[in-house]
């Protein structure tokens, strides 16, 4: 009678486990993954080395300061890099093997315009970690007036020192038709254009 009570306890354990150890990994890969961004603000620990420990904020340029290392450039870094540049930086002339845990404490504030026929008109601020749509800056903006022409919204994106313009159909994306959500970068402008009566 005791072993198939022991066997069921064994089963329950494990399966907590695997369930445990699945519902941990998304969301440590998902900040693992995050590209830091001038202005976030960083909380570098080195194990056992309490005099290095530091809050650090990207500068524009896209680094930080550390005791020992000096400067260290994070740009296009994931946050695990900069963590292997930054343990592999302590660990050339200064610390045998160290234990580097950086992580974002603080991130860097993103914002989008929204002109045009919307309920307030303006800045959406939002913040990298949490993505934001097309339709989520309009919806902070008010939502669509009554007079918003939805098919024939337009989005302004510089990149590289390009400006790109699309046109894009907001009915299809309520429906959930289109091809992609249009996830939004820093300093995009949409407009929201009047219909033409």
């Amino acid at each position: 009678m005791r072993l198939p009570l022991v066997l069921l306890i064994l089963v329950w354990a494990l399966l907590f486990t695997a369930t445990f150890a699945q519902e941990e990994k998304p969301a440590a890969s998902a900040t693992a993954d995050y590209v830091l961004q001038p202005s976030d603000l960083l909380h570098v620990l080195v194990f056992q080395e309490d005099d290095l420990q530091r809050d650090v904020r990207i500068s524009q340029e896209y680094s930080i300061t550390l005791p020992l290392i000096g400067q260290v450039n994070l740009k296009g870094k994931t946050l695990r890099e900069a963590e292997e540049l930054i343990r592999s930086r302590y660990d050339q002339d200064y610390l045998v093997k160290p234990q580097v845990t950086v992580t974002v404490t603080e991130y860097a504030k993103t914002s989008v315009n929204v002109l045009g026929s919307v309920g307030q008109a303006g800045s959406v601020v939002f913040t990298p970690e949490q993505p934001m749509t097309l339709l989520d800056a309009i919806a902070r903006a008010g939502g669509f007036t009554r007079l918003a022409d939805r098919k024939h919204v337009s989005l302004s994106r510089t990149v590289d020192g390009k400006v790109e313009k699309y046109t894009i159909n907001a009915d299809e994306l309520i429906q959930g038709d289109a091809k992609q959500s249009w996830i939004l970068i820093k300093d995009d402008v949409i407009y929201v254009p009047e219909k033409l009566l």
